[in-house]
Protein backbone atom coordinates (compact mmCIF):
# COMPACT_ATOMS: atom_id res chain seq x y z
CA UNK A 1 0.00 0.00 0.00
CA UNK A 2 1.59 3.48 -1.06
CA UNK A 3 2.44 5.96 1.29
CA UNK A 4 -0.15 8.72 0.45
CA UNK A 5 0.03 11.62 2.94
CA UNK A 6 2.73 13.46 4.99
CA UNK A 7 1.40 15.96 7.71
CA UNK A 8 4.13 18.07 8.94
CA UNK A 9 4.69 20.28 12.06
CA UNK A 10 5.80 23.19 11.19
CA UNK A 11 8.08 25.23 13.98
CA UNK A 12 11.43 23.13 13.68
CA UNK A 13 10.68 20.81 11.10
CA UNK A 14 9.04 22.97 7.73
CA UNK A 15 11.34 26.27 9.33
CA UNK A 16 13.97 27.45 11.71
CA UNK A 17 11.80 29.62 13.57
CA UNK A 18 12.06 28.26 17.39
CA UNK A 19 14.54 30.42 18.21
CA UNK A 20 12.39 33.60 17.08
CA UNK A 21 9.90 32.48 19.44
CA UNK A 22 11.80 31.92 22.10
CA UNK A 23 13.55 35.50 21.62
CA UNK A 24 9.66 36.66 21.40
CA UNK A 25 8.44 35.19 24.12
CA UNK A 26 11.33 36.61 26.22
CA UNK A 27 11.53 39.98 24.75
CA UNK A 28 7.74 40.25 26.11
CA UNK A 29 8.04 39.03 29.03
CA UNK A 30 11.12 41.01 30.02
CA UNK A 31 9.80 44.10 28.59
CA UNK A 32 5.54 43.78 30.32
CA UNK A 33 5.99 41.17 33.27
CA UNK A 34 9.67 41.77 34.07
CA UNK A 35 10.49 37.86 33.81
CA UNK A 36 13.21 36.12 32.27
CA UNK A 37 13.24 33.20 30.75
CA UNK A 38 15.47 30.82 29.44
CA UNK A 39 15.05 28.43 26.08
CA UNK A 40 14.37 25.57 27.78
CA UNK A 41 11.60 27.25 30.21
CA UNK A 42 9.72 28.90 27.26
CA UNK A 43 10.12 25.20 25.31
CA UNK A 44 8.53 23.69 28.58
CA UNK A 45 5.31 25.91 27.87
CA UNK A 46 4.86 24.72 24.83
CA UNK A 47 1.60 22.25 24.33
CA UNK A 48 -0.93 25.66 24.43
CA UNK A 49 -0.59 28.01 21.68
CA UNK A 50 0.93 31.29 21.88
CA UNK A 51 -2.21 33.01 23.42
CA UNK A 52 -2.83 30.34 25.60
CA UNK A 53 0.85 30.68 26.72
CA UNK A 54 0.45 34.50 27.45
CA UNK A 55 -2.76 33.65 29.25
CA UNK A 56 -1.10 31.77 31.16
CA UNK A 57 1.85 33.55 32.14
CA UNK A 58 0.21 37.33 31.72
CA UNK A 59 -2.75 37.08 33.15
CA UNK A 60 -5.59 40.00 32.07
CA UNK A 61 -2.50 41.47 30.53
CA UNK A 62 -2.19 38.52 28.00
CA UNK A 63 -3.80 40.19 24.87
CA UNK A 64 -1.04 43.31 24.54
CA UNK A 65 1.69 40.38 25.16
CA UNK A 66 0.04 38.52 22.35
CA UNK A 67 -0.19 41.44 20.22
CA UNK A 68 3.51 42.36 20.86
CA UNK A 69 4.48 39.19 20.31
CA UNK A 70 3.18 39.02 16.72
CA UNK A 71 4.73 41.65 15.90
CA UNK A 72 8.37 40.61 16.83
CA UNK A 73 7.74 37.24 15.62
CA UNK A 74 6.73 39.00 11.78
CA UNK A 75 9.20 41.83 11.94
CA UNK A 76 12.15 38.29 13.00
CA UNK A 77 11.28 36.46 9.42
CA UNK A 78 14.42 36.74 7.57
CA UNK A 79 17.12 37.55 9.44
CA UNK A 80 16.25 35.45 12.69
CA UNK A 81 14.20 32.46 10.77
CA UNK A 82 14.39 30.91 7.77
CA UNK A 83 13.13 27.50 5.85
CA UNK A 84 15.54 24.62 6.45
CA UNK A 85 17.64 23.92 3.15
CA UNK A 86 15.26 21.72 0.63
CA UNK A 87 12.08 22.25 2.35
CA UNK A 88 10.61 23.86 -1.07
CA UNK A 89 11.98 21.37 -3.20
CA UNK A 90 10.57 18.60 -1.06
CA UNK A 91 7.36 20.08 -1.00
CA UNK A 92 7.31 20.51 -5.13
CA UNK A 93 8.78 16.88 -5.23
CA UNK A 94 5.38 15.47 -3.03
CA UNK A 95 3.01 17.50 -5.39
CA UNK A 96 4.30 16.06 -7.97
CA UNK A 97 4.25 12.71 -6.37
CA UNK A 98 0.49 13.09 -6.09
CA UNK A 99 1.24 12.71 -2.22
CA UNK A 100 -1.62 14.66 -0.09
CA UNK A 101 0.16 17.30 2.27
CA UNK A 102 -1.10 19.36 5.37
CA UNK A 103 0.09 21.01 8.58
CA UNK A 104 -0.97 20.52 12.09
CA UNK A 105 1.10 22.79 14.44
CA UNK A 106 0.75 23.76 17.84
CA UNK A 107 1.51 27.21 16.77
CA UNK A 108 -2.03 29.81 16.67
CA UNK A 109 -3.74 30.45 13.68
CA UNK A 110 -1.91 34.12 13.72
CA UNK A 111 1.65 33.24 13.71
CA UNK A 112 1.27 29.85 11.51
CA UNK A 113 -0.08 32.69 9.05
CA UNK A 114 2.38 34.87 9.32
CA UNK A 115 4.66 32.43 8.23
CA UNK A 116 3.44 30.88 5.49
CA UNK A 117 3.08 33.75 3.97
CA UNK A 118 6.22 35.27 4.11
CA UNK A 119 7.85 31.78 3.58
CA UNK A 120 5.40 31.68 0.64
CA UNK A 121 4.29 28.27 1.67
CA UNK A 122 1.01 28.40 1.65
CA UNK A 123 0.53 27.52 -1.64
CA UNK A 124 1.37 24.29 -1.07
CA UNK A 125 -1.02 23.48 1.80
CA UNK A 126 -4.55 23.94 1.86
CA UNK A 127 -5.09 22.45 5.18
CA UNK A 128 -3.68 23.72 8.08
CA UNK A 129 -4.55 22.31 11.69
CA UNK A 130 -3.24 25.07 14.32
CA UNK A 131 -3.42 24.82 17.93
CA UNK A 132 -4.95 25.66 21.15
CA UNK A 133 -5.01 27.96 24.03
CA UNK A 134 -5.87 24.93 25.72
CA UNK A 135 -3.24 22.64 24.88
CA UNK A 136 -1.75 20.13 22.50
CA UNK A 137 -4.67 18.93 20.34
CA UNK A 138 -2.47 17.28 17.30
CA UNK A 139 -4.10 13.73 17.81
CA UNK A 140 -7.46 15.08 17.49
CA UNK A 141 -6.44 16.90 14.54
CA UNK A 142 -4.25 14.69 12.61
CA UNK A 143 -7.36 12.06 12.67
CA UNK A 144 -9.36 15.30 11.42
CA UNK A 145 -7.44 15.33 8.32
CA UNK A 146 -6.85 11.63 7.05
CA UNK A 147 -10.69 11.61 7.81
CA UNK A 148 -10.77 14.33 4.96
CA UNK A 149 -8.70 13.05 2.96
CA UNK A 150 -10.19 9.42 3.14
CA UNK A 151 -7.02 7.67 2.99
CA UNK A 152 -6.20 4.52 5.81
CA UNK A 153 -4.31 6.09 8.54
CA UNK A 154 -1.47 3.50 8.04
CA UNK A 155 -1.10 5.11 4.67
CA UNK A 156 -0.25 8.71 6.02
CA UNK A 157 2.65 9.92 8.35
CA UNK A 158 3.02 12.56 10.41
CA UNK A 159 6.80 14.33 11.08
CA UNK A 160 7.79 16.51 13.89
CA UNK A 161 10.63 17.75 15.62
CA UNK A 162 9.98 17.06 19.28
CA UNK A 163 9.13 13.87 20.69
CA UNK A 164 5.53 14.56 21.72
CA UNK A 165 5.29 14.32 18.07
CA UNK A 166 5.82 10.96 17.70
CA UNK A 167 3.71 10.25 20.96
CA UNK A 168 0.78 12.09 19.34
CA UNK A 169 1.55 10.67 15.70
CA UNK A 170 1.14 7.68 16.80
CA UNK A 171 -1.83 8.34 19.25
CA UNK A 172 -3.38 9.23 15.87
CA UNK A 173 -2.81 6.04 14.37
CA UNK A 174 -0.13 7.36 11.61
CA UNK A 175 3.50 6.75 10.62
CA UNK A 176 5.63 8.58 13.24
CA UNK A 177 8.32 9.86 11.63
CA UNK A 178 11.18 12.41 14.28
CA UNK A 179 12.86 15.43 12.08
CA UNK A 180 15.94 15.98 13.94
CA UNK A 181 17.54 18.71 11.97
CA UNK A 182 16.79 21.81 13.64
CA UNK A 183 19.42 23.14 15.75
CA UNK A 184 17.14 22.74 18.93
CA UNK A 185 15.63 19.24 18.34
CA UNK A 186 16.64 16.42 20.97
CA UNK A 187 17.87 13.82 18.70
CA UNK A 188 18.49 10.87 22.07
CA UNK A 189 14.62 11.97 23.46
CA UNK A 190 13.05 11.55 19.48
CA UNK A 191 15.03 8.39 18.87
CA UNK A 192 13.89 7.29 23.00
CA UNK A 193 10.12 8.21 21.60
CA UNK A 194 10.97 4.96 18.96
CA UNK A 195 9.67 6.95 15.31
CA UNK A 196 9.57 4.50 12.63
CA UNK A 197 12.62 6.76 11.12
CA UNK A 198 14.69 9.49 12.60
CA UNK A 199 16.25 11.81 9.65
CA UNK A 200 19.30 14.10 10.56
CA UNK A 201 18.73 16.24 7.04
CA UNK A 202 15.60 17.54 5.03
CA UNK A 203 17.70 15.90 2.18
CA UNK A 204 17.46 12.04 3.76
CA UNK A 205 13.94 12.35 4.22
CA UNK A 206 13.33 13.41 0.55
CA UNK A 207 15.68 10.54 -0.16
CA UNK A 208 13.39 8.37 1.92
CA UNK A 209 10.41 9.15 0.37
CA UNK A 210 12.00 8.39 -3.51
CA UNK A 211 12.80 5.06 -1.81
CA UNK A 212 9.42 4.17 0.15
CA UNK A 213 6.52 5.99 -1.48
CA UNK A 214 5.64 3.05 -3.22
CA UNK A 215 5.45 0.83 0.03
CA UNK A 216 3.89 1.46 3.79
CA UNK A 217 6.52 3.34 5.49
CA UNK A 218 8.67 1.76 8.17
CA UNK A 219 9.98 -1.15 5.61
CA UNK A 220 12.88 -0.70 3.02
CA UNK A 221 15.99 1.59 5.02
CA UNK A 222 14.57 1.49 8.69
CA UNK A 223 15.32 4.20 11.07
CA UNK A 224 17.95 6.48 9.25
CA UNK A 225 20.64 7.79 10.85
CA UNK A 226 20.96 6.14 14.76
Amino acid sequence: MRLQGIIFDFDGTLADTLALCCDAVREVARRHLDQHYSDAEIVAMFGPNESGIFQRIAGERWQVCFDEFLTIYERGHGDRATLFPGIPELLADLAERGIEVAIVTGKGAESADISLRLFDLARYFSIVESGSPEGSVKPAAIRRIVERWGLPPETVAYIGDAPNDVTEARAAGVIPLAAAWATMADREALLAREPVVTFATVAEFADWIRHNAGVVAGVGEGRRGE
